[in-house]
């Protein structure tokens, strides 16, 4: 009985002590979603906290719980003071103290998170090292791989010049034997005279990378080897010179995008004089011919023009004449008709006069031909 008691009266507590029991339901949101965005952070903290700890060893995290430990000690002093409440209110401090015994001070937080960006920029530029490598080694093969099949295009063309056309017999179209096995042997001794002269260049090579690496081995015996801060200092360098190198790179790009654009305005400039050309030398045919035309008008307008001329004076003498000319009188009109058709009458008659003695003369023609014809027969006849 006396148990059931104190459950209810620790239930009623619970539920007088709620606070969230008397806030709207916009206020509930707005907690729910602080509550949300401080757990993603606590997320984070933690799982980068766990990356930290994973990398540590024991020396830095006993370094790191000391202070964190003397904390928590003034904590759990300052917070035992009241201890005069409920159960309920003692269970909750209890666990509040747990929480603060677990949580991390804001330098600390800071030291982690500048270590973890520290480590993250090492593996990025270990990764950029890594690919850059990688690139290069691409690059290598791909300048080989293009030495080769230049060295193969050219021995392509030389085999070709030498022996596809050269040693070709011009009688039996049969490549010469003696040609082909010269060409060979050529091509053998050139590839034993590069293999000696790399063998050398390898030889020296070897030669200066013994001397680099004694000369090293003398640097490091004298102590002139390159300690931390120098180490820092080049690393300080080489960062301002990758960004003055990156500000360069950004300049070379702006000037490669200014080169394409004033490249693409200068071929729409060429595509448009390339067109005007034509225009102007469609116009200047145009105009030539225009000009042909003109002077061919001309030509017929002076032509015209001395027509016109000569017809005025053709048109003031037929003028003239029609002034001058006088109607005759009728009965004169009619004796001119008679004496006309008189006049044909006889010129008919004459006409046909004319053609009998045409006749006549056609006929007195053949009769005399037959007497010189007969002359000459009799003539032979007695010679």
């Amino acid at each position: 009985m006396a148990e059931s008691e104190t459950m209810s009266i620790d239930t009623s507590n619970e539920l007088q002590d709620d606070p969230l029991q008397d806030l709207p339901y916009d206020k509930l949101e707005d907690l729910v979603e602080t509550t949300l965005r401080s757990n993603a952070i606590l997320k984070t903290e933690t799982s980068m906290f766990e990356k930290y700890m994973s990398r540590i060893d024991a020396g830095e995290l006993a370094l790191i719980q000391q202070p964190n430990q003397s904390q928590q000690n003034n904590s759990t002093a300052i917070q035992d003071a009241p201890i005069a409440r409920g159960n309920r209110r003692r269970s909750r401090s209890r666990t509040d103290r747990a929480d603060k015994m677990q949580s991390l001070r804001a330098e600390q937080k800071c030291d982690i998170a500048q270590r973890e960006i520290e480590e993250i920029k090492d593996d990025k530029t270990r990764h950029e090292d890594e690919s850059e490598k990688v690139v290069d080694n691409y690059k290598a093969e791909m300048e080989e791989a293009e030495l080769r099949l230049g060295e193969i295009r050219k021995s392509h063309y030389e085999f070709d010049r030498d022996i596809g056309k050269g040693a070709v017999n011009s009688q039996t179209n049969k490549v010469v034997a003696e040609k082909v096995c010269r060409y060979f042997e050529d091509k053998l001794r050139a590839r034993e005279t590069l293999i000696e002269k790399l063998k050398l260049k390898n030889s020296t090579l070897k030669v200066q990378k013994k001397k680099l690496h004694m000369q090293l081995k003398q640097k490091e015996e004298m102590g002139e080897v390159l300690n931390e801060v120098d180490f820092q200092q080049l690393k300080i360098e080489n960062s301002q010179y990758l960004e003055k190198i990156e500000e360069r790179n950004q300049d070379l790009l702006r000037l490669k995008l200014m080169a394409t654009n004033t490249l693409q305005v200068l071929n729409s400039y060429k595509k448009k004089l390339h067109t005007l050309t034509l225009e102007s030398d469609r116009l200047k045919q145009e105009t030539s011919s225009r000009a042909e035309l003109l002077t061919r008008i001309d030509a017929e307008t002076k032509m015209v023009e001395e027509e016109r001329v000569k017809a005025e004076n053709i048109n003031k003498k037929y003028r003239q004449q029609l002034s001058d000319y006088r109607v005759p009188e009728v009965m004169e009109y009619v004796t001119e008709k008679a004496d006309l058709y008189e006049l044909n009458k006889k010129v008919k008659s004459w006409e046909r006069k004319v053609d009998i003695a045409e006749m006549a003369l056609n006929t007195h023609r053949k009769t005399w031909s037959k007497i010189q014809m007969e002359s000459q027969t009799a003539s032979q006849m007695f010679a």
